[in-house]
């Protein structure tokens, strides 16, 4: 989004996809001939456990309470049992091959009185690396020597009634990419931590607020976190690339009297560039009744609790483009005003007032009824699956990052009850991320099991950061930014459950990347849907900083993916900007079966913005722009269509269903150029949408139709920036 007129208001074809279920397995055993495992007495070296976090499968488990990934997570009070019957194992998987030197067996009561561990490099043939038949259950010590990716406990014969349980499940070895790299450690200088003794806060925040207010394409990056307590008469203003959030794990641990503000000072009360920042897990108690939070795209407001209202325009009530509330209470009115679109998604709000265009709720308790077209609200009752995005919290004197559970049907905050519901996890398993950090050693922490916590700063990768083992959080600090050097993909998710990814911005490179962030391979079909990948306050840009170019920014291969709050970018302003200088044909093109996005936004490619080839998908509230910079018609002319849609759905796509959608277009180099629609999707009895609408920004370029051939154009006598609306479709 960038400056335009506004009245102040009072690829590839699709594929086919057969989702995998959970197979049996079938243990076999082989002579050890690919493994040369010889059982010792010592390890060869100083071994350090691999296996914590990994990833790991059993052949059975005995109820809800006990699955396999807590034999492996560090603690002693959470175990895996299978069910009670012989020939049961669990086996986890290290992620590559690795040098062993012993593996610990905490057995539960119910132990082995007869088992084998078994290795193997691809999991399918195994070898037989240790037998007993007169275990002793407790804590049993096995030392090894030998190299495997994968190792099994084989059960033959239970000691009990019951079935064979483990509170851990510990491997040690080496990994053979050199030193461990530790977990844990400092937040490093751009972490600014306070606690209501800290002088002069109001002089720290004032300065960081200095560097960052105008500073949209810098390279300064902040987080400011305030310990559990009540701070006194502050005004934290809030500038590009800085993070402000609470170190508690509830937003009534930690209280501000005074306001969290964000302006638009900078830019003559314009408040459609405040991209880029974010608040988190804060009560506030704004000083004249009424907090100021004036932003546009890529401005998270998460667990947040204002104690009157929130007004989202900013001072003068200027132009205003929209933003993001999530799992936050607000007292009071929202004064929307201004802003153009908005989404808030299960919280609880006094009020709301102005619709402007597009104005989108979902599980929001104290929502508008839906009113569209005029008033333009959206709002569905619940969200149909949410999951709030991790953060870093104090227990006492330790930092944990606290990972909340999924919700279905979600309707109000997570907290809302007391404490919210999640796994705590210590910033002892991290690899705490730092300026200069290189892709070969941030791949290395995720090998050895670590999560990751990238502090604020710029990171170049000359590889792909590959996020291989199911459950792992990368979380960043600050708007951390990852650009990737010599046309590689940034980061890539495999085809795993529970991948977390928060809090951070994918900046293209000079060199054309075919994509820059990948969330599963090109054949995922594994069912996710009890625990599925997020995406989360996880942004995309090209260009403007500088070139930048992506063929793709986001592909979304692995089904039940949510992703939850994006902006996804190719730049309009800045720069390294031009119709060839930053290209960037797609945006986000979704594989993947059961897809949710909850507030997507996505602006300015030369083709498609978003392309959806997965069947049962869902978007719940999507903005989008079109490219201002095509240079005439021909350069967007899609065979006999002309321009490409901001929103298509392939025609081979059964079922989809998306509420409360906006394009607008801005054709200023030349606005002769038309758009044939701003959304295309098959005709067919389970594609739905609700709530569309298309605008002319000026009348710079029209739109004929809103969805394939419905809809009036945007250019009745007369008018300019006026939505055309479609209540539903079909």
């Amino acid at each position: 989004m960038s400056v335009f007129g506004m009245p102040p208001a009072a690829s590839p074809p699709a594929r086919g996809r057969v989702r995998r279920g959970l197979a049996g397995a079938v243990v076999t055993a082989l002579a050890a001939t690919l493994l040369a495992v010889v059982p010792t007495t010592a390890a060869q070296a100083a071994p350090v456990l691999l296996s914590q976090g990994k990833p790991v499968t059993a052949s059975s488990q005995e109820h809800y309470g006990t699955p396999a990934a807590d034999a492996v997570d560090g603690n002693l009070g959470t175990r895996w049992s299978s069910a009670a019957s012989d020939g049961q194992w669990l086996q986890v998987d290290l992620g590559s091959s690795v040098a062993l030197g012993q593996v610990v067996l905490r057995w539960e009561a119910a132990y082995a009185k007869a088992y084998r561990i078994e290795l193997s490099t691809d999991g399918t043939t195994w070898s037989t690396a240790y037998s007993t038949a007169t275990g002793a259950g407790g804590t049993e010590t096995i030392a090894l020597s030998g190299t495997a990716r994968y190792v099994r406990m084989q059960g033959v014969t239970r000691a009990t009634g019951y079935g064979y349980s483990l509170w851990e499940f510990q491997v040690y070895g080496t990994s053979g990419g050199g030193p461990t790299l530790p977990g844990g450690g400092d937040l490093g200088p751009n972490v600014h931590v306070f606690d209501p003794s800290t002088p002069n806060i109001q002089g720290t925040l004032d300065r960081i607020f200095r560097e960052q207010e105008s500073a949209q394409f810098g390279r300064g990056r902040h987080a400011l976190l305030f310990k559990p307590g009540t701070y006194g008469d502050l005004n934290a203003q809030i500038g590009f690339y800085t993070q402000i959030a609470g170190l508690g794990l509830r937003p009534g641990d930690t209280v501000i009297n005074g306001d969290v503000t964000v302006d638009a000072g900078w830019f003559n009360g314009n408040a459609t560039q405040n991209f880029w920042r974010g608040a988190e897990g804060l009560t506030l108690n704004p000083v004249s009744g009424t907090n100021r939070w004036a932003v546009s795209q890529a401005s998270s407001f998460r667990r947040m609790h204002v104690k009157g209202g929130l007004n989202l325009a900013p001072n003068g009530y200027g132009w205003a483009s929209g933003g993001y509330i999530a799992d936050s209470k607000v007292d009071g009115q929202v004064g929307n005003y201004s802003q153009q679109q908005w989404y808030t998604r299960d919280s609880a709000v006094g009020g709301w007032s102005n619709s402007v265009w597009n104005q989108t709720f979902s599980g929001v308790e104290g929502a508008p009824a839906t009113g569209f077209p005029e008033p333009r609200y959206t709002t569905l009752d619940t969200t149909p699956v949410s999951r709030e995005k991790p953060f870093l919290y104090l227990d006492g004197g330790e930092y944990k990052v606290f990972a909340p559970a999924r919700r279905v049907n979600a309707r109000g905050t997570t907290w809302a009850g007391g404490t919210p519901q999640g796994e705590s996890i210590p910033l002892s398993r991290f690899y705490v991320v730092k300026p200069g950090a290189t892709a070969a050693t941030i791949n290395q922490a995720l090998a050895q099991g670590l999560h990751l916590l990238f502090t604020p700063g710029v990171y170049h990768v000359d590889r792909t950061i590959d996020v291989d083992r199911a459950n792992t959080i990368v979380l960043g600090l600050g708007l951390a930014t990852i650009i990737p050097d010599n046309g590689v993909t940034a980061m890539r998710v495999a085809d795993v459950d529970g991948v977390r990814l928060a809090g951070f911005l994918v900046d293209a490179g000079p060199v054309n990347s075919p994509t820059l962030l990948e969330i599963g391979p090109a054949d995922a079909a594994a069912d996710h849907s009890a625990n599925p990948t997020t995406v989360q306050d996880v942004y995309v840009r090209i260009g403007g900083a500088g070139p930048g170019k992506a063929t793709t920014s986001m592909v979304v291969n692995n089904d039940d993916t949510v992703i939850d709050h994006t902006w996804v970018w190719r730049a309009d302003h800045g720069e390294g900007v031009g119709w060839e200088t930053n290209r960037a044909d797609y945006g986000v093109r979704v594989n993947g079966d059961d897809v949710l996005a909850t507030g997507l936004f996505v602006e300015h490619f030369n083709k498609y913005d978003v392309e959806w080839y997965g069947e049962r998908g869902k978007t719940i509230f999507y903005q989008n722009e079109k490219a201002y910079d095509a240079p005439h018609q021909a350069a967007i002319q899609n065979g006999s269509t002309r321009g490409y849609a901001a929103y298509r759905v392939d025609d081979s796509v059964d079922t989809h269903e998306a509420w409360g959608l906006g394009s607008y277009c801005n054709y200023n180099v030349d606005p002769t150029i038309v758009q044939d629609h701003g959304f295309k999707a098959p005709v067919t009895p389970g594609v739905k949408f609700h709530s569309l609408l298309v605008v002319s920004l000026g009348g710079m370029g029209h739109y004929n139709h809103v969805i394939n051939d419905t809809g009036a154009s945007t250019t009745p006598a007369g008018t300019s920036t006026v939505p055309s609306t479609v209540v539903s479709f079909p």
